[in-house]
């Protein structure tokens, strides 16, 4: 493991690969304005449709425990109850990839 590390320690003191290195410009990487707008419109769309129809199956989640129990029907009630969950896991995705989305084009800026 020694000469591994004393080779890579004389590879990175070695002149000819720093000269190399340097060679490479300065790049920073930028999305073009033309594509950044339809891509940040298509991605506040989807947040958008996606958290409205989390929302909307959360109430109907709702609306089917609220109906199931009053009428005495069990599945219905249990059916209402996993709309819900599914509904907040299904917002709660489309909050962390929102989340991610961002963190990741920031770090390109």
């Amino acid at each position: 493991m020694s000469q591994i590390l004393s080779a890579l320690q004389i590879a990175a003191a070695d002149p000819h690969w720093q000269t190399l290195a340097d060679a490479v410009p300065g790049v920073t990487p930028e999305l073009p304005k033309d594509v950044d707008e339809p891509v940040q419109k298509i991605l506040n769309w989807t947040a958008g449709l996606g958290l409205a129809g989390a929302v909307l199956g959360g109430l109907l989640g709702w609306a089917a425990v609220a109906v199931g129990h009053n009428s005495e029907r069990a599945a219905l009630a249990a059916r209402g109850k996993q709309a819900i969950l599914w509904s907040l896991f299904g917002a709660g995705g489309i909050g962390v990839t929102a989340a991610l989305v961002t963190t990741f084009y920031n770090m390109t800026k």
